[in-house]
């Protein structure tokens, strides 16, 4: 038996132990890691096609429209559906879109504007399939085990972006861009099959029809909840400042062409990946608002320190720390939202909570890539960092609802011996 200090450092598996949770875990991770190979085939494509930062920043506008046009479609439907089926009927979608991106590098001259195109109607897949995924989770373990199952789906996430981009760096570089589609279009039937073996996962008998009332319900559910609104600020003013991802491709140019662009992506990720194999500590933490708030501003300062520095192997360094800050923040982001949403709702601010994750990382990929095309990459990259910080703390000193935020439960609740405060 492992000594209690070393049990605070090891992941808990034991959400495992549910059937359909292993196969929604497993089936992820393997289409999960291909579609993070595709996340660096396509920036690579258009920066190939444009040599022009502001043309792949610009890919995050051009996802961003359908993100929020059809985000809280997909959480109405997720409340009044079966969250399985749409899961699955959105993953044959995204296949076909995979597919055609595969088409499209076979041609002797590529359509940029396809790629845009592509780009969008996967944004809006995304939109579509996201609130019925995250709310799934709820469905599959019990509550006591929502924090370890959060961490273990941050590692399934970790866990591709952490390989998906590197192996996509190499095969772009080695085999060329249609092959390293083709990887992402074989990945999916991993989880065509897992979600086809799981049971239904039907809405809750008092679901209504998706209608334009209960999209408002959502939202007024989460205007009363400080906590909530917290972490849908603190996430935005983070990945809005601090996501230099669209710069990738033009430091990598710089640094050793697709080899290095593959690392640049998979750095945040081995950061994660070692947060959340050592996650075991999370269920003892008890100050959550104040978590996500540090881990956030840790973030932040990584991403400044990147920026300062030419050496790969230190800018590598940065990358995964700020990956590990970011792992740390979403743990509890995903816990606060599991603890304070209702089964009834959960598909409709899932909804609300992709857009304020997906949001930040879109916008925040646009506006680093327009500063670096104004100013420089290195600045673009050190200004967004500082920034990060300052409006972390900002958002801490002035959502102190957020901030002080602690879960309630019963004497009886076998929660509560586990949870002690993270600054006591």
């Amino acid at each position: 038996m492992l000594p209690p200090w070393l049990r605070l450092a090891t992941l808990d598996l034991t959400p495992l132990r549910h059937r359909d949770f292993r196969l929604l875990f497993w089936g992820q991770l393997v289409s999960y890691l291909g579609s993070q190979v595709t996340l660096v085939a396509v920036p690579f494509q258009v920066y190939q096609l444009t040599h022009q930062p502001a043309a792949v920043g610009l890919l995050g506008l051009i996802e961003l429209v359908p993100m929020l046009a059809l985000s809280l479609v997909g959480g109405a439907i997720a409340d009044a559906r079966d969250r399985r089926t749409m899961v699955l009927a959105t993953e044959v979608a995204f296949t076909a879109l995979s597919s055609m991106l595969l088409i499209n590098a076979l041609q002797d001259e590529p359509s940029l504007v396809a790629i845009y195109v592509i780009a969008a109607a996967h944004a809006g897949l995304f939109a579509l399939q996201r609130p019925s995924l995250e709310a799934l989770l709820p469905r599959l373990v019990e509550r006591h085990e929502l924090t370890a199952a959060g961490a273990l789906a941050m590692l399934r996430g970790t866990f591709g972006m952490l390989l998906g981009p590197a192996i996509g760096g190499l095969l772009i570089s080695g085999v060329g861009l249609p092959l390293t589609y083709g990887v992402d279009v074989v990945s999916f039937g991993a989880s065509l099959l897992a979600l086809g073996m799981m049971k239904a996962v039907p809405p809750p008998e008092t679901a209504e029809r998706p209608n334009l009332k209960s999209v408002f319900e959502g939202f007024s559910y989460a205007r009363r909840k400080p906590e909530l609104i917290g972490t849908y600020v603190v996430d935005i003013v983070a990945m809005f400042f601090g996501m230099p991802s669209a710069l990738f491709p033009a430091i990598a140019d710089s640094m050793g062409g697709p080899g290095i662009l593959g690392l640049l992506y998979s750095a945040p990720a081995l950061g994660a990946f070692v947060a959340t194999a050592t996650s075991g500590w999370t269920s003892r933490v008890h100050r959550h608002g104040l978590a996500v708030i540090l881990a956030a501003t840790a973030w932040g300062i990584a991403i400044a320190l990147f920026g300062l520095v030419t050496t790969p192997a230190v800018a590598l360094l940065f990358l995964a720390i700020a990956g590990g800050a970011d792992a740390v923040s979403g743990i509890f982001r995903s816990t606060i939202w599991n603890q304070t949403v209702p089964d009834a709702l959960r598909g409709r601010l899932a909804a609300i909570e992709m857009v304020s994750y997906s949001t930040g990382p879109l916008l925040g990929n646009a506006e680093s890539g327009f500063v670096a095309s104004l100013i420089s990459v290195p600045f673009s990259v050190v200004s967004g960092g500082i920034l990060c910080v300052l409006g972390c703390l900002i958002s801490g000193a002035l959502l102190p609802g957020f901030r002080d935020y602690k879960p309630q439960f019963k004497r009886t609740d076998p929660e509560r011996a586990d949870i002690v405060a993270l600054h006591p």
